[in-house]
């Protein structure tokens, strides 16, 4: 594995996202002294939180999967994720309504998930579903330590053992039609595949091996942190405090210092200079190329993946049949997707996620009051409306959105709204995301693995990007991931658990201010 030259005893990560916070925890782990600059006046990143009239709003991602990956990032402090955060598991994971009328509830366990798809569509279906669930369990076990949790240096190291273990499991073949191996009910194959949204490809056109979401949100088990999701990344940037980093708030990095090859210092909007032996950018590519100075060509353009609108509602009611986490199913579905990612048109038939955090955590809300986050896809900029055009289509699309909740039971919605704030692509666009599109590039083959941008950077010898724009890519599991492997091209392997000391603690400070 390729790692930075030089000297590395001093780090500066920008961005106190979760790929920013799990390469600095890692660094600290290893011995390094670490400095994060975060533009905003605290940690998060897309996982941020917002405060308006009493509700506690996460700005981000709603789910948690896989927090053993964080507590990888604890672990290397000396330090725990359980100690800190307050973790429930969510029984059921999702429930799934559908068009039909039919409703599932979504376990993690298998018994009991087993069960219920034999309740929902018969005892051949359940059958089905032990061996998907055997086979989602075989393909994470073959991908997750070779392709995903890994530095490529070249496409060379695709060639292993591991590769061929892929291939005979079918996951260079097509998501969707996989899935129909093993379950023949339509709704049931909508439950399997629709993760495949999260890497920006339709079911019918990515590859099987993207089940391994499937297998994340749907084998390996969902949590809720109490406090929201923000909760996590607080966490991390306390510990990452106590172990001695030094975090800077609302310290926004203008422009690099660099000679021969070396970036020497970053400098901040207020006029501080820091310098540093090592960079870790983890802010969006183009944020991050315009420091650079200079993209790398690529043979392709990127792609991104589709973006969303979300509707964060705070209500002074609630529904019964939403569970903390539910899918609303529209009747269309191939359709749908073409919409997203060929049409650039908005679903006419919407399939949407409703999460409701104020389940198990009614202290994100007002007294008696309930809070739900609403999330649509929708195209992202380049293929679809531009930025300025939801100027105007975002009070229409809002309109639209509250009456479809309603024709789907949520009666009384929009009349049960005490504060809301609708997001949409030119809020995307605002805070840097390329396309207008939260969830980066999309994870088509050329786009994926050693052919995704590479987290070092050509003509620096010692700066390292992390983030969902290089590898793994998207999602909370692989975005830590993506610390833990910045971290990695700074430290080289690791030494054994056993002889790592945590730092002595710092007190955190705000740019040029004072403990």
């Amino acid at each position: 594995m390729r790692t930075v030259s030089g000297p590395t005893d001093h780090v500066v990560v920008v961005g106190a996202g979760l790929s920013g916070l799990a390469a600095a925890l890692h660094l600290l782990g290893a011995g390094r002294r670490v400095t994060v600059v975060e533009r905003d006046a605290g940690p998060g990143g897309r996982a941020g939180r917002l405060e308006l009239g009493g509700y506690r709003m996460d700005t981000g991602p709603t789910v948690l999967t896989m927090p053993h990956l964080a507590e990888e990032a604890f672990a290397a402090v000396g330090d725990s994720l359980y100690r800190r955060v307050e973790l429930i598991p969510l029984h059921p994971a999702y429930r799934a309504l559908f068009a039909d009328g039919s409703r599932l509830d979504v376990h993690t366990d298998g018994e009991a998930m087993e069960a219920e798809v034999r309740r929902f569509a018969g005892g051949r279906e359940a059958e089905g579903y032990r061996r998907l669930r055997h086979w989602l369990e075989r393909l994470y076990r073959a991908q997750m330590r070779r392709f995903i949790d890994t530095n490529f240096d070249s496409p060379f190291q695709l060639l292993h053992p591991d590769l061929a273990r892929l291939a005979a499991l079918g996951g260079f073949g097509r998501l969707d039609p996989r899935i129909g191996r093993f379950l023949s009910d339509p709704r049931l194959r909508r439950v399997f595949s629709f993760q495949s949204l999260y890497a920006g490809v339709a079911p019918a056109r990515a590859l099987a091996a993207y089940a391994v979401i499937a297998y994340m949100d749907t084998v390996a088990g969902v949590w809720f942190p109490k406090g929201g999701m923000h909760a996590l990344p607080r966490a991390m940037a306390d510990a990452a405090a106590d172990a001695g980093a030094r975090l800077c708030w609302s310290a926004e990095v203008t422009r690099l210092e660099h000679t021969a090859g070396r970036v020497r210092a970053v400098r901040l909007a207020s006029g501080e200079r820091i310098a540093c032996d090592v960079l870790v950018l983890t802010a969006d590519l183009p944020v991050a190329h315009r420091l650079l100075g200079r993209a790398p060509r690529r043979p392709v353009a990127l792609r991104h993946s589709p973006s969303a609108v979300v509707l964060h509602a705070g209500t002074d009611r609630t529904w019964p049949e939403l569970a903390h986490h539910t899918l609303s199913f529209g009747g269309a579905w191939e359709r749908t997707f073409d919409e997203l990612t060929r049409r650039g048109r908005l679903m006419t038939d919407p399939s949407l996620l409703i999460t409701r955090p104020t389940t198990h955590d009614p202290s994100l809300a007002p007294e008696g009051r309930h809070l739900h986050y609403v999330l649509a896809p929708c195209p992202n900029t380049t293929t679809g409306p531009s930025a300025d055009a939801w100027h105007r289509l975002g009070p229409r699309y809002r309109d639209s959105l509250l009456a479809e909740l309603e024709r789907r039971g949520l009666d009384g919605f929009g009349a049960s709204l005490d504060r809301e704030l609708l997001v949409t692509p030119v809020d995307w666009t605002a805070q840097g995301h390329a396309a207008g599109t939260p969830f980066s590039l999309s994870h088509t083959f050329a786009q994926t693995g050693p052919f995704r941008p590479r987290n070092l950077v050509r003509d620096y010898d010692n700066v390292v990007l992390a983030g969902c724009g290089t590898t793994p890519g998207v999602g909370v599991p692989t975005v830590l991931v993506s610390g833990k492997l910045a971290a990695a091209r700074v430290t080289g392997p690791r030494p054994p658990r056993a002889a790592r000391r945590p730092r002595a603690a710092v007190p955190a400070v705000s740019a040029g201010g004072s403990p």
